[in-house]
């Protein structure tokens, strides 16, 4: 499984004169401008990887397992993603 770590040394190795703490940076620049966006109810496309969108859930009656008892499960909101067909793809590459 790749974590921040690799991904940062990953980009910090392909882009020439960029340093891991730059790396890391703009890594966490991303991260923060995707969130910033996905608050204010915004879709953030990255083209050829995917989308993330916001999504709401209603609030509904549940049961608590251990009581059976019935429960109200509060409204909330999700975050949706959405796999880009060139993503898609390469994952997909030379599975029959």
């Amino acid at each position: 499984m790749a974590g921040k770590a690799d991904i940062v040394e990953y980009v910090a190795n392909k882009v020439e004169g960029l340093t891991k703490k730059q790396a890391g940076e703009a890594f966490e620049a991303v991260l923060d401008a995707m969130t910033a966006h996905l608050k204010k109810g915004e879709r953030v496309q990255l083209p050829g990887f995917g989308s993330f969108a916001v999504s709401a859930r209603k609030a509904r009656k549940g049961r608590n397992p251990a009581t059976g008892a019935t429960i109200t499960i509060k409204a909330s909101k999700s975050v949706r993603f959405k796999v880009g067909n060139e993503l898609k793809e390469a994952v997909n590459k030379g599975k029959k």
